[in-house]
């Protein structure tokens, strides 16, 4: 019900790609600019500045963004009230999520969710995506949602949401604001997350791809969570890899900042994860709310 277009736009606003948002979508790429010009005319407004292959949000597509995440938040609230208006709907899901999901982004979903179905039991359970995979494959959680790489034949995959992984230290080190270059990670140190950890997994291979030899970067620790990695750097002159969910607050009060690291991003999605087969309605209640979320 959401406006097709406003959904075209969000998608290129948050992707910041035209070739993405068309890849998400299962569009054109001229089809997604038809949709913004539209919409440009429409409002007789400039959306993007585009610059080569990027684009950036203008002041007036800043404003639109927001108001088409508060539409689409009224059309989710008005198809769910609708949806259950004669509905009773009952029963436990036991979710498995990996640390940096659970923590940062699940509690405000999950308050939403309790506040439409009070009668729908969840328990959260949290580890990192290598034992999230093992519990949905042993029958111990209904659903995963996870960060890594790594796909196994069990499972089906469905995006939940995209993510960028940053480079972070505190806000005093010596290098904020200094021209980083993707080489400089040698001369370094660094804290990374400990083994089985799916961000560190999709980390080192993003890395690997851009001809960083990880086994030569001075990594002094490994720590099992990103708060210990976070509350490292703030006594430390280290830097990390984190998922900028699991930072906007320590940067809002400069504690921490990001190293923009010329020519280098790394960008990846979050995943449900659940076991091939017919699913259960519960389950596909949950994915569906989830996803407008």
């Amino acid at each position: 019900m959401f406006d097709y277009r406003l959904k075209v736009f969000s998608t290129v606003a948050n992707r910041l790609s035209f070739t993405k948002a068309a890849n998400e979508l299962n569009i054109s790429q001229p089809a997604v600019t038809k949709h913004i010009k539209e919409i440009e005319n429409q409002l007789n407004t400039k959306l993007f500045n585009r610059n080569g292959t990027t684009i950036q949000l203008t002041e007036s597509g800043k404003i639109l963004l927001v108001y088409a995440e508060k539409v689409r938040n009224l059309y989710r609230d008005l198809e769910f009230g609708l949806s259950q208006l004669n509905k009773q709907e009952k029963g436990k899901l036991k979710i498995g999520a990996s640390t940096t999901i659970a923590q940062y982004i699940l509690p405000e979903i999950l308050a939403k969710f309790n506040s439409y179905y009070k009668d729908i039991n969840i328990e959260l359970v949290t580890h990192n995506s290598e034992d999230i995979s093992t519990l949905l494959k042993n029958g111990q959680i209904d659903l995963g949602i996870v960060e890594g790489e790594s796909k196994s034949s069990y499972f089906n995959y469905e995006i939940f949401k995209p993510d960028e992984i940053v480079l972070v230290c505190k806000a005093t080190h010596p290098l904020v604001q200094k021209n980083f270059k993707l080489k400089d990670l040698y001369d370094v140190d660094l804290i990374v997350r400990e083994q089985g950890s799916g961000t560190q997994e999709f980390i080192q291979n993003q890395l690997k791809k851009s001809g960083i030899d990880v086994q030569k970067l001075k990594i002094i620790m490994q720590l099992g969570s990103s708060e210990s990695l976070k509350n490292y750097l703030v006594h430390s002159d280290a830097m990390t890899f984190l998922s900028i969910n699991t930072v906007l607050q320590e940067l809002k009060n400069n504690q921490l900042s990001v190293i923009d690291i010329k020519n280098f991003s790394i960008e990846r999605d979050f995943n449900f994860i659940t076991l091939k087969g017919e699913q259960s309605e519960l389950i596909n209640l949950f994915i569906k709310f989830i996803s407008y979320n």
